[in-house]
Parts: C-alpha cells; structure tokens; sequence
C-alpha cells in the first residue's frame, strides 16, 4: 500500500464537463447560494466555470448574480445593495481605462499616456471605495488585471516602457490595499501564473465578438482560485515530522549527532529548507512534532544543537523510540487533543508513511524528497496551501506554550479534589460581549473546532458578517487564564435574543480549554448577561462532538438527532456546579465573581 499523499488537481475541466457539472442535479440537493461576479467584461463562461468548481470542491450549488457590461464600479455598487455573502470582483486594464482593453478605439499615442495613467489613478480611487463599502457585508475574492496590456508602449516588446511600468506598479499598489481592507482576499497572481501562463490567457477573438476575454483553460484556473480564495477549506492545525534524511540529511545512528547536516556546504539545503519552513509555521501556530525511529539519547542531543533552523523548543512533543510510526503519531495525537484529519505527516520513507496513513487513513502523508532536492519547493508550496489562513491571532502564538501547560494541568488535577484543584488555579474567565466581525479569532473557533461544537456547522466570512449585522445577533468570545499560563479566546458563542430567552446557534470552546468548567460560567453569564430564562441551543450530534453533549446532559436530556434543547436559568442554577473562577464581562452590564457573587464595579 502506497501513501496516501494529496495533490492539488491541475487538470483542467473541459467547457463541455464544466457546462454538464453546472447544469446537473446532484445526490444530496446541495445548498444553493447566492454568489456576486462583479466584472466590466461579459462573464460568459466564467458563470460556467464557477458553478462548476464550486460543486466539484465543495459540492455546493452556486446561483451567481452579474451586472452589467463596462461598469464595475456600477456592478460593485449593485452587489453592495444585495447584501451576498460572497463576491467575485475581476479587474482588468481595461475597467481602469478603456482604452487599455481591445474593445474600444480610444487611441493609444504617446500623447495619451499621461491621460490614460490619470484615469486609471482615479478609477483606483473609486474601485477601492466601491470594495471597501461591499466588504462590509461580503466576503470579496479579487483578482487584478491577469490579461497583457495592448501594444501602447513604443519600444519592441522585449523592453518595458515607464509608462507600462507605472501602469503595473499602479495595479500592485491597488491590489495592497485592498489586502488591507478586512474581508477581502487578493488572488495570488504566481500561483495563477503556475496555473494558467500569461501568452494563453487571452481570447482576442472572443473578446472582440462576445466581450469575453479569457481562453477556456485560464477561466478554469481563474474560477478555482476564486472559489478557493471564497471557500478556503479548514487549515490543518499539526505537522508531524520524521527527523532523519527528512528534518536533516543522515541517519544519527550512523554518522553521529554532529554528522547530520542541513546546509548549502554539505549539499543538504533542502533540509535546511524545511527546517526553516517549519520554523515559520510554528511562529504562526501550527504544532509541530517528531516521530522517529531511532535511539532518544542521540536524538536528544541532536535536537539540542545550536545551529538547528527549526529549535527543540518549537517541537512538541518528541515522540522517539523503535516502535511503529503509527503508536507515536497516535500518542501525539492525545497529547494535541486534536483529529488526524487537521494532521500533515511527513516522511521520506514511503514504507513509514504508508503505515502512518494505514493507521490513520484521514491524516494527509507527505514524502520528503531527500533525494530530490529540486522538488523540495513544490513540497513546500503544498506545505502552505494546507496550513494557509487568513489572519494570524494572538492565540496561534500562545497555543504550543498552552499544551506544555495543559500537560502540567493533567499531572496536577489527579491529585486533588476537583473542587480544591480548580479552585486553586486562580483562574479568570473573560467574556466579551463588544467584539464584531472585525475579530478573525471568532470565526476561526467556528470552523475548525469540533468536540465542543454545539451542531457542527461551517459558516463563511460573509454569512458570518450578515449574522453580526442582523437585528437581535449578540456574540460573546470567552477568554481565560490561571497560573498555568493565558489560553487566549477560548470560546464563542453566538445568535440572537427574544422574548426572555438566548437562541445559540454556533457554541464552541477549544479542546485546551476542557475540563475547567469554562462552559458552565459561559451558560451562567449568558442567562445573567441577558436576564434571560432560559437558553435554547440549536443542538445537533456529530461523530465527534461528544464533550458537549455529556455537557448538556447534565442539565437535561439530549434526543438523537437535531432539534432544539432548552435549558431554563432555573435548572441550570439547580444541576451547576460550584463555578471556580473570576469571570469578567466586557459590554453591557456589570463584572462579578462567580466565586462570590459580588459585582465588580468598574473593572475594565
């Protein structure tokens, strides 16, 4: 059995399959959602082509809403008022000034330049507000011009004009910032370039007769990576790796702790490489950890060498001895508190890796290729699609210091009563009730935690922004610390209030959070928060969500599948336990001590 290892699909869908896909009725009746292609040309076959990748990634329908043709502004000023969760925007030369597109015979002298350049400045201008206004309440995938400026420069083709330059670098500079506004996401051009080479982009005669730009094999590309940008999947929370011939270039048994190397003077670069890649995907979160088979004594003194790229202290844990490869991704697994599924494994023995993926089939196996140090780019590129995110929290930083500190919380609470326990940890519970849209940490909670998940359920940037924006929404993002050390946001609860009553329909709480009655001052301060009398929970049973139904177990029974469980104030006070920790509100209303009781007045 050979490992598993995934691979982005570079085939390109046909117009005739992507024309099939669109139109098919599928298994399941996928949801339909309503999507905005905001573009100056007519969208054609990229309406196709969109339909088409969104039901092949994500098996979902799309119904994609256009405008009208030359005027983006105007386009984006409609999906603005339709209020879509999602919107495609494509800019091309020709929306900045139309006479940098072949439709229009508006002159190209050299006494049109500083004209054209001038229009395009001021079309930047209004393109960057028109976005601004619609992400406020969409998430927005944009592209910037992908197709060759027309033949305006004066020189042969081979030599860049100023003016042409300037165009450029007036594109880039409108492309960052619009990657500074929240809830937009600029398109990579190299990774299109990598798709779609820019001599076989354009369809002039297309364009001429229909308005539509684009060869069939750059839509495909083009309407991947919008769906991509618009749906990012999960990012894999963990990277598990093998140390030798894969972390360095040797085996340590054989040519000693100071004989593995990973430097340019011993032809071991790419491992240098992926040494300093990990290093940056530790710096953003990611868990990094070992499994190898080899003595831990040497192992022990090689990790604690100097001039490591990726320092022991970023690797936890180190899981090494001469048992099977899949006992020590499986121990680390517990010790993470996470699924293989959020899990890389990497390897450069296809025979470990395939016993690792035999083990834990949904857990993704890389190969290293030690003896192909050119492919180590690719590998390094796939590295990045996995682990990709869209903003980078304070938690990603506290979270491998927090397992360390989980570890210790372990070792500690088998010791005491649990009352005594947790009430010595000193613990303070924040709940903020101010925090919107503007705060990524919160929707990540939502879509990439699952054992205390209240039903499961993904939600994209922009429903998420026209959740926060309905009448009656509230959402509470609960921190805490204790002298183990800070968690960061720890948990989310969201939905809306009536009548007396907290309808949640998304409840999370990360796994590094268990078993320190967090969610119990989370259910009391939302009953106080609102003087509300009760809680309603839109409840549905996953295969993995067992810690928060043995949660609401304690409080009432749960039935088999999705419904609505209630939860009165009265019950809840009744069935609690003993809440340990200081907790402090943030928002409307008073602090108290839940130890106590008492109100703290002006706590900030």
């Amino acid at each position: 059995m050979l490992a598993r290892v995934d691979q982005a699909d570079g085939a390109h869908l046909k117009l005739a399959e992507a024309l099939s896909l669109a139109a098919a009725r599928h298994d399941g009746n996928p949801t339909v959602r309503r999507v905005w292609l905001a573009c100056g040309f007519t969208p054609l076959h990229l309406v196709t082509y969109l339909k088409a990748r969104a039901l092949t990634s994500r098996r979902e329908a799309l119904d994609i809403r256009t405008g009208v043709f030359g005027d983006l502004p105007g386009n984006l000023a409609l999906a603005t008022a339709d209020k879509p969760a999602e919107c495609a925007v494509i800019v091309e030369w020709a929306d900045l000034d139309p006479r940098l597109g072949f439709r229009h015979a508006g002159g190209w002298g050299p006494s049109l330049t500083r004209d054209i350049e001038s229009e395009a400045g001021r079309q930047i201008d209004r393109l960057i507000r028109a976005i601004a206004a619609l992400a406020e309440t969409s998430a927005v995938a944009l592209c910037g011009p992908t197709l060759p400026l027309p033949p305006i420069g004066h020189t042969a083709p081979s030599q860049e004009t100023a003016f042409e330059l300037r165009l450029r670098a007036a594109a880039a500079s409108f492309l960052a910032r619009a990657a500074d506004i929240q809830g937009v996401r600029v398109l990579s051009q190299a990774q299109l370039a990598l798709e779609s080479p820019a001599g076989e982009r354009l369809d002039a005669a297309m364009d001429l007769a229909t308005g539509f730009p684009y060869t069939v094999p750059h839509t495909d590309s083009l309407a991947k990576l919008l769906i991509q940008a618009l749906f990012p999947p999960p990012a894999k929370k963990g990277l598990i790796t093998d140390l030798d011939d894969t972390f360095w270039r040797g085996i340590v048994g054989e040519v000693g702790v100071e004989g593995v190397c990973w430097d340019l003077q011993n032809h071991a670069q790419h491992h240098g490489l992926y040494q300093q890649f990990l290093a940056a995907l530790a710096e953003r979160g990611v868990l990094i950890a070992v499994a190898s088979k080899n003595d831990p004594a040497l192992v022990a003194q090689a990790l604690g060498r100097s001039d490591l790229l990726a320092p022991q202290h970023l690797l936890f844990p180190v899981e090494v001895s001469w048992g099977a490869k899949s006992a020590a991704v499986s121990r680390i697994l517990s010790a993470w508190n996470i699924a293989a599924s959020d899990v890389v494994f990497v390897d450069d023995s296809p025979m470990e890796a395939a016993e690792v993926q035999a083990a834990h089939p949904d857990m993704t196996c890389l190969a290293f290729p030690r003896s192909q140090p050119g492919r180590v780019p690719e590998l390094l590129r796939r590295l990045r699609d996995l682990f990709g995110r869209q903003h980078l929290v304070e938690e990603d930083r506290l979270r491998a210091a927090s397992l360390r500190g989980a570890e210790a919380f372990r070792q500690e609470s088998g010791a005491a009563a649990p009352d005594e326990f947790l009430s010595g940890l000193h613990g303070t519970v924040t709940i903020d009730f101010t925090t919107r849209a503007s705060d990524p940490r919160a929707l990540e909670l939502i879509n990439k935690t699952n054992q205390f998940n209240l039903n499961g359920r993904r939600i994209t940037e922009g429903e998420w922004r026209i959740h926060l924006a309905a009448e009656g929404s509230f959402l509470a993002v609960v921190s805490y610390e204790d002298k183990f050390g800070p968690l960061g946001k720890i948990a989310v609860v969201t939905g809306t209030t009536r009548d007396g009553a907290v309808a949640v329909s998304h409840w999370v709480m990360s796994c590094r959070a268990f078993s320190r009655r967090i969610e119990h001052h989370t259910l009391d301060r939302l009953l106080a928060h609102f003087a509300a009398d009760r809680v309603e929970l839109d409840y549905c049973p996953t295969e993995r969500n067992g810690p928060l139904s043995d949660f609401l177990r304690s409080f009432t029974e749960l039935p088999a599948c999705a419904a609505t469980v209630v939860i009165t104030a009265g019950i809840f006070e009744e069935r609690r336990p003993a809440l340990p920790h200081a907790v402090r509100g943030i928002g409307n209303g008073s602090d108290r001590n839940a130890t106590s009781g008492m109100l703290l007045e002006g706590v900030p």
